[in-house]
């Protein structure tokens, strides 16, 4: 029998998820891995009696700090299985992570630097590099629109929209102004505005949503970005698609800038461009995630132990 960390592509990995992100629990039978993504050697199980025979068990941060799930420390941690922590939400909402210290060996989340990167989405180049479908700007008739339920006023971002609405009116939605949009009439609603704020509610290293990818890009409106560095959102998305905040010098300077591209129709259209060569591919199915382990298996550092996960998680730059 191999023994876990020997390099082999045709033996089984073997992944047990402890349990299921926000209680929602999916079928994991048969070869899903293969099935769905075309991994092969993959095995996603999720019973606990699987563990003395797991590869690496992966633990989905929220029900750990919420106390609704523990770690199985009172058994006997196989030789050579990794734990895995996994998480996409951002630091300010992962709770206290000093317990976990020297108890994990792999990371799983959005951060590039992560040991299992799993963005909200990413781009794909498209197969046919037709001619650009023109974005209708005729139907635009709002300049700036935002989407938000969990307004709090000391975000960052709530600090910057009032400065802007003080400026140019912006038309929100969202349970906090008790005008929520369902899902079939988000991205409709979002069309008809030249620019979308595609703000996060965190600052944070590589914290990129579907507020951007999603909202934003799906629904034609051109981003107005908040959240991770300027150097984050050029790392992973297209070129000259969004306007980061951090760009201007001001609020009002944005402003104008907006009010200005606007009525330039020649020069807002050159923030859609980059569709005639990308398409983006929406990531939303933790099955998919799990499965991104065994590809990357072989790949992964052996002896690993993050000894600090608290400060790797807190970590702002590079």
């Amino acid at each position: 029998m191999l023994s876990r960390g020997i390099t082999c592509s045709s033996r089984n990995v073997t992944i047990l998820l402890w349990h299921y992100p926000f209680n929602r629990s999916a079928s994991l039978k048969g070869d899903a891995c293969w099935d769905m993504y075309h991994i092969p050697h993959c095995r996603l199980v999720d019973q606990h009696s699987m563990f003395s025979s797991a590869d690496v068990v992966v633990f989905h941060n929220r029900e750990l700090i919420q106390g609704s799930q523990k770690l199985p420390t009172d058994q006997p941690r196989p030789r050579g299985q990794r734990w895995a922590w996994m998480s996409l939400e951002a630091p300010p909402h992962n709770g206290n992570l000093h317990p976990f210290a020297n108890i994990f060996n792999m990371t799983i989340t959005y951060r590039r630097d992560a040991d299992i990167t799993v963005p909200y989405a990413e781009l794909l180049p498209k197969e046919d590099e037709g001619r650009l479908v023109e974005d209708n700007l005729q139907e635009k008739t709002t300049l700036i629109c935002w989407v938000v339920s969990n307004y709090k006023s000391h975000h960052k971002r709530s600090q910057v929209y009032s400065q802007l609405n003080a400026i140019v009116p912006v038309k929100v939605y969202g349970r906090w102004t008790k005008t929520p949009l369902s899902s079939s009439a988000l991205l409709p609603t979002i069309s008809h505005c030249y620019f979308y704020l595609a703000f996060e509610n965190s600052v944070s290293k590589d914290y990129i949503t579907e507020k951007l990818w999603y909202n934003a890009y799906e629904s034609g409106a051109v981003p107005v970005v908040l959240g991770a560095s300027l150097s984050d959102y050029k790392a992973v998305a297209p070129p000259h698609s969004f306007i980061h905040v951090d760009e201007f010098a001001s609020v009002r300077e944005l402003a104008n800038y907006l009010q200005e591209l606007a009525k330039d129709k020649k020069r807002y259209a050159e923030y859609l461009t980059w569709k005639q060569h990308w398409k983006v591919k929406q990531n939303r199915d933790w099955t998919e995630r799990l499965c991104k382990i065994c590809a990357e298996f072989n790949s992964l550092p052996q002896h690993k132990v993050y000894s600090d996960l608290e400060a790797w998680d807190k970590t702002t730059s590079a």
